[in-house]
């Protein structure tokens, strides 16, 4: 698997700033402070970025990719903390300036010295920046910070925003300032137009610790963007990478783990839950992966009903399938046994795509973007009116509605599809209160099969047409 990533086009390239130092200095605190929001858990425990998490910020008149990285450590070997430094250690070649973080309040330690030891091979795009220089609590180690040999630090609070300015000011000696005409159509990452065509498919990969999500994710992009190993829940933080699929964008995102709720204890953990329940609120597909040893266990349904509940498209990605039963009555047994608690959990999503493969040898793997996309394009599809009003009266003809506790025919006045992602529409009824629910799920199922749209939610709800010769209200 290749580690390099390919080269960007110097014209368009956005400049690459890193935040490193050791664990527990900051660094998410001042990630989030640059990028505008929350996009990095923040916990008083050290070690909790464990990738490097990417994201636009600006500062002023200055734009570039802000990278928050994992706690420099002295570990060596294929230690966590070791494969962690590494990550760190290839976003510092990679970035254009490096934000040096020190804790003033704790004053410079030897993890600090050792550090900017090693960083003074790159001194010239190095910045020192000591944090947590509010009040006097920090001028001790603001005075420390000197004589790490690698220029004047700037003192900051990345808590209370302060010091920025002059963090603009050591930042605008690397990077060239955007010109005035660019600002005014600053996007929002998280926002985009949901029709743009340069819009990417936000896809998001979910599921229980240690399924291989990080391993998928690395396989699909070719190279190692992730942390993954034998430790279970080793991602913390959503990670985003951004990809192309065949000349498609793609916004890939790893997600932390999830356990079942009663097993969720640490706050940490928490946070890194809530992170993921974000990812998926805002994710287009969401591909939940599930370990072929154990199919469809509990958990894997109840992350697999939060996608669908939030409207989301999704995919069921089956991992290390070469670790199942060579008996092949055996193997057979199991996937229908998934496929059975899916139909019978998930009534109202029938025939949800499920792909099977071993992310960590590939085979199998080039299945899954294909089924991704064709399940995107499920979830974007809009029925036309007229013809959706033309299936209706062949549904009112072929299974007439119910009759009314007062004994009249209901009538199904009109169809509309409002909006779609997931295809939604409004069903127009005379007597919306005692159409009942077994007849609207028949419209949702012929729906489903009569316009196509297997494996994705579809909503159908129901209002009262309104009486043209009731009285207005005023006002």
């Amino acid at each position: 698997m290749p580690s390099a990533d390919p080269p960007a086009d110097p014209e368009t390239r956005v400049p690459r700033v890193a935040i490193v130092g050791r664990p527990n200095v900051g660094k998410s605190t001042l990630f989030n402070r640059l990028v505008g929001r929350r996009r990095a858990i923040v916990d008083d425990t050290p070690g909790v970025t464990r990738d490097v998490r990417e994201a636009p910020a600006r500062l002023g008149d200055l734009a570039f990719t802000l990278l928050d990285t994992a706690g420099w450590e002295t570990t060596g070997g294929e230690a966590l903390e070791a494969r962690m430094r590494r990550f760190t250690e290839r976003a510092i070649d990679s970035a254009d300036v490096v934000l040096f973080l020190v804790d003033a309040r704790a004053g410079v330690v030897p993890l600090d010295e050792s550090f900017a030891g090693w960083l003074r091979k790159r001194a010239d795009k190095v910045i020192v920046v000591a944090n947590k220089c509010e009040g006097r609590a920090g001028r001790q180690g603001l005075a420390e910070a000197h004589g790490l040999g690698l220029g004047e630090p700037i003192p900051v609070s990345a808590e209370h925003g302060e010091g920025l300015s002059d963090l603009h000011e050591a930042l605008g000696r690397h990077i060239e300032p955007v010109p005035d005409e660019d600002e005014e159509g600053e996007a929002d990452g998280d926002l985009d137009a949901e029709d743009a065509p340069d819009r990417p498919l936000l896809l998001a990969i979910v599921g229980r610790p240690n399924v291989g999500k990080s391993t998928l994710l690395n396989r699909l992009v070719g190279s190692e963007r992730v942390l993954t190993g034998p430790e279970a829940g080793i991602t913390r933080d959503a990670i985003r990478v951004e990809w192309e699929w065949k000349g498609k964008p793609v916004r890939l995102v790893d997600t932390a783990g999830m356990r079942r709720r009663s097993r969720i204890e640490a706050k940490l953990e928490a946070a890194s839950v809530a992170d993921t329940l974000d990812t998926i609120r805002l994710a287009d597909v969401a591909v939940v992966v599930l370990d072929a040893s154990d199919m469809a266990e509990k958990q894997d349904l109840n992350i697999a009903g939060w996608v669908i509940e939030e409207g989301r498209a999704l995919v069921i990605a089956v991992n290390k399938t070469d670790l199942l039963a060579d008996d092949r009555s055996e193997s057979t047994k199991a996937w229908r046994k998934l496929r059975d608690r899916l139909e019978a959990s998930f009534a109202q999503v029938k025939d949800v795509p499920i792909v099977g493969f071993s992310a960590m040898n590939g085979r199998g793997v080039e299945r899954l973007m294909p089924k991704v996309f064709e399940t995107y394009a499920i979830w974007n599809k809009r029925v036309p009116t007229p013809k959706l009003n033309r299936w209706l009266r062949e549904m009112e003809t072929l299974h007439p509605p119910p009759l009314a506790s007062n004994g009249r025919r209901i009538r199904l006045r009109f169809m509309t599809q409002i909006k779609r992602r997931p295809p939604t529409f409004i069903l127009s009824v005379s007597q919306p209160e005692e159409l009942g629910d077994d007849y609207l799920r028949f419209l949702t199922n012929r729906l489903r099969d009569d316009f196509g749209m297997p494996g994705v939610p579809i909503r159908l709800s129901m209002r009262k047409p309104r009486n043209p010769y009731a009285p207005k209200r005023k006002g």
